[in-house]
This record gives C-alpha cells, sequence and structure tokens, in this order.
C-alpha cells in the first residue's frame, strides 16, 4: 500500500477507503480463485479468509468485524469481534461486515456467482446479525415506498410490484435459492406465472440483481443467511432497492445465540436502515462468472483479470472497476 495513504489520517469513510475496498475483495477473489472447480470448499473458503484478513491489516482503519466467518470459538479468523486494520489512535472506527467467498460451493463446483463481498460503515451503523437464517423480499428502486410488505403473500407482493411496473404479475421474474424449504413459494409463483429464476446458492447476488435491468428480475423472495441479508442491505443502500428482512429461529440455541448480539424482538421485520444505516461502502469482486460481476480469469504470462463494482451511499457513486494483476 502507498505510504502516503496509511500516513493520511481518515475522516469517517473517507473517499480513499472507496478504492481500497476493492483491493481487499480483489485480493480474496484471486486467491478463492486458485481453488475453481477442485471441490474443496474448505480449502476454497480457507483461502479467501486468509487473504481478506491480510489485505484488512494493511489499512489504515480502526476495524472491527460484526458479520464474518462466525463467533471466535468457531471461526480462527475474521471472526465476529475481531480487530483489523493498523489500529492507530487516529484512525477512523468502521464496523466491517464480509463474506470473502460468498458461494463456497459454488468455487467448489465452477457454478455462477461466487464472490468476495464486504461492507463498512461507521462504527454502530451495521446490525450485528446472529448467524441464522433469515426470511427475505427484495425489489429495485423506481417504487413507492413500501410496495412491498413481509406479512403479505408472495401473491400479493408479486401483484403489488406488477401493479406499479404496469404489466401482468406473469411478467414478474423472481429470484429464489434452490431449496426444498422453497416448495410452497415456488409453487405459489408458478400458479401466478412468474418467470422464476433458481440459483443454487449466493443470494447477496441474487438480491442485487433488483437493482440491474439487464438480469430482467423484479424480486427476490425466500429465506437466506441473516449475515447475508445485512451485505445485500448495504449495497442496496447505495444504489437504491427495497429490503425486508426477518430473523427464522430453528430452535432455542439460535434464539439464544440472537439475544447474545443484543436482538430482544425476535418477530422484528427489519428495513434497509435497520440492517445498514448512514454512509456505507460495499464492495464486491467476482470469484467465477454471474449475472453481477465477471470471475478471475487467469491469462498467459501470470496474468490475472478481476471485475468489481464498489458503491457509496453518500454519494450514490457507483464505480466499476477491472483489474489486471502481474505475478
Amino acid at each position: 500500500m502507498n505510504d502516503s495513504v496509511a500516513e493520511q489520517p481518515l475522516d469517517n469513510l473517507s473517499r480513499v477507503l472507496v478504492l481500497e475496498m476493492v483491493r481487499v475483495t480483489e485480493a480474496a477473489a484471486i486467491a478463492a480463485s486458485k481453488l475453481i472447480g477442485r471441490g474443496d470448499e474448505k480449502a476454497a473458503d480457507a483461502a479467501a479468509v486468509e487473504a481478506m484478513r491480510s489485505a484488512l491489516n494493511q489499512l489504515y482503519i480502526d476495524g472491527t468485524v460484526v458479520i464474518g466467518e462466525g463467533e471466535r470459538d468457531e471461526a480462527p479468523m475474521l471472526y465476529i469481534g475481531e480487530k483489523v486494520g493498523l489500529q492507530t489512535n487516529k484512525a477512523p472506527k468502521i464496523d466491517i461486515a464480509l463474506d470473502p467467498l460468498e458461494g463456497t460451493t459454488i468455487t467448489a463446483k465452477a457454478g455462477p456467482n461466487a464472490l468476495a463481498v464486504l461492507a463498512i460503515a461507521d462504527k454502530g451503523n451495521l446490525l450485528n446479525a446472529p448467524d441464522v437464517y433469515m426470511q427475505k423480499l427484495a425489489v429495485g428502486p423506481g417504487y413507492s415506498e413500501d410496495v412491498i410488505d413481509l406479512d403479505a403473500s408472495a401473491s400479493e407482493n408479486v401483484r403489488a410490484v406488477a401493479k406499479e411496473k404496469g404489466v401482468d404479475p406473469s411478467e414478474i421474474n423472481v429470484c429464489v435459492l434452490d431449496r426444498p424449504r422453497h416448495s410452497a413459494l415456488i409453487s405459489e409463483l408458478r400458479a401466478l406465472g412468474c418467470g422464476i429464476m433458481l440459483i443454487p446458492d449466493g443470494d447477496v447476488a441474487g438480491v442485487i440483481a433488483t437493482t440491474n435491468e439487464d438480469t430482467t428480475i423484479d424480486m427476490y423472495m425466500g429465506e437466506g443467511g441473516a449475515p447475508e441479508g445485512v451485505l445485500a442491505a448495504a449495497a442496496l443502500r447505495c444504489v437504491g432497492g427495497q429490503f425486508q428482512g426477518r430473523l427464522v429461529f430453528r430452535n432455542d440455541d439460535e434464539r439464544s445465540r440472537a439475544r447474545k448480539w443484543g436482538i430482544e424482538d425476535l418477530d422484528r421485520i427489519y428495513k434497509l436502515n435497520d440492517l445498514a444505516k448512514g454512509d456505507v461502502i460495499f464492495a464486491a469482486t467476482g470469484v467465477t462468472d454471474g449475472s453481477l460481476l465477471e470471475g478471475v480469469k487467469r491469462l498467459r504470462g501470470g496474468i490475472m483479470t478481476t471485475e468489481s463494482v464498489v458503491m457509496r451511499a453518500s454519494s450514490g457513486t457507483v464505480r466499476w472497476v477491472k483489474g489486471e494483476h502481474r505475478v
């Protein structure tokens, strides 16, 4: 890292950090890409984690991981509560939500839409979500406030979005994780005649896809990881759209874990500003090719190419970054 950057005190979320976050996700994506199609999920994840942690620790920040690889006794690196960065007195205090490899199975099988992802915000501005499931509902920008409602049925939500879009419900496309738990949801959507894009993994990319007309995805529905819900909400805070989420608990242990992280209302519906508020920076780099980003390409002569996106809520800026790396 450039010494002038390391010596420069930063005030809250500096512009400098926007591109520094891309360097962090690039490092994780490149490390994970070495294991694409090798069938080893744990090795791919471990490589991404180690690379992301190393890159974060070179930055002039006083960072705390609020969403990471798990609790300290479960994760040796990038665990919840871990401190990262150079940790000097004048460094900005920031909270970090991260997923060094969103789509471990995808990477192991060389499937689409694996990403290295992180979001940062001023301290206290990202929900410290427990590692449980979250019921999610998202739509892209351009609709009236509260056009979606997590307490309404899937059919009612599709009809509401279709009405505002000026189309028949059968023309709405919904992204859903391909899981047995979604069989009833899929049946309901197909009864409406909706187009359904079933994805094997990677619901952060699935939620973000609602913001890009080129994907033709209008809505995202279904249950996925709560930490990934915070990351997706951070991205929507930067580019627009609506998101609602509610934690889903399978047992008393998961309820206890939520209370440990300060969550008392277990039935609460979280909206964008509940999950990620204030100024937020979101960055992602493609590991494998997908609807959002191209994956890492390894070319002759030790050259690698990456594609990343970085967004900032305060400015509404979205930057697409093509990287060429020489080993």
